[in-house]
């Protein structure tokens, strides 16, 4: 339930903040002044809907190395860490991309990449992952969060949620000013207390709806890295005897706002709201690859 409440603030907070920040400098009552002006209530959407999206992405990289932890490998310091660094700058150079951040943290398996560019991302994998799986094993992981990179899907996810919550903030105050217009018992342009409580109502129920479709984006988005760390390896065997080891063992949970760029999440009792689809369906994928 933490998982799910902490994916919902994300997406919405920063949303419902502007909203009243704006609402209280009087930028809905002049909206609405003389009918909802709706050309204007685009441009409102569009400016508080890519605001949140587009912070949480600049920052992502020292947020993720906050929230985990991780320390960015500047020099090898054993031979697991040269072995690491290598084989990232072995898999980016095949993937076309700059040699990414490299970062190791303490905790149970798993893996992200984060970053707002291709030649600028962090690519960081937990203790318990490399100490866990074989070196193929944990290369397979890596040419995954490789792929995510490659692929820009830190951006198009970024795009995707700014877009949608664009939608829910010109959707929710639509519904609101029809709301405030049927309670309204006079003629006062201005809108009444029935239009703030019908925005704020709308927009945590449309952000929710809203969070259900990035979730299914990427869950679809999990298969295309599974398969651009098969085609960076030449075979998919290592990926899928990666997954499949994954599937065996309590993966961490890694903090909201990079779960989605790991490479195992737990679906637990709301699958809607999961990140990543099941492993065995990944695997399944993945071995129709090598029909």
């Amino acid at each position: 339930m933490k998982r799910v409440f902490l994916f919902l603030a994300t997406n919405i907070a920063v949303m419902v903040v502007l909203s009243i920040v704006l609402s209280l400098l009087g930028v809905d009552r002049f909206m609405s002044r003389a009918g909802l002006n709706l050309p204007m209530l685009m441009v409102f959407s569009v400016v508080v809907g890519f605001t949140g999206s587009i912070i949480s992405l600049l920052i992502s990289k020292p947020m993720a190395k906050w929230s985990t932890g991780a320390r960015t490998i500047a020099a090898p310091a054993n031979s697991t860490e040269f072995w690491l660094l290598d084989a990232v700058g072995k898999l980016a150079q095949r993937a076309g991309i700059s040699m990414p951040e490299v970062a190791v943290y303490d905790g149970e398996p798993n893996a992200f990449a984060t970053g707002a560019f291709k030649n600028s991302a962090l690519v960081a994998v937990s203790t318990g992952l490399l100490q866990g799986m074989t070196k193929e094993e944990v290369e397979a992981v890596l040419a995954h969060e490789i792929s995510h990179v490659a692929n820009g899907d830190m951006v198009t996810m970024t795009l995707i949620q700014g877009v949608l919550n664009t939608f829910v903030v010109f959707l929710s105050r639509v519904v609101g000013y029809v709301v405030d217009r049927a309670l309204s018992r006079n003629d006062n342009s201005g809108t009444g207390i029935g239009y703030f409580v019908t925005v704020l109502v709308c927009q945590i129920v449309f952000g929710i709806g809203a969070s259900i479709i990035v979730a299914w984006f990427s869950r679809h988005r999990e298969f295309r890295a599974d398969a651009g760390a098969a085609k960076l390896l030449g075979t998919p065997q290592p990926m899928i005897n990666a997954l499949a080891r994954l599937g065996g063992v309590q993966a961490e949970s890694l903090p909201q706002s990079i779960a989605a760029f790991g490479i195992n999440d737990k679906p637990g009792f709301m699958e809607l709201f999961s990140s990543h689809p099941p492993i065995e369906q990944r695997i399944a994928a993945l071995r129709g690859r090598a029909v």
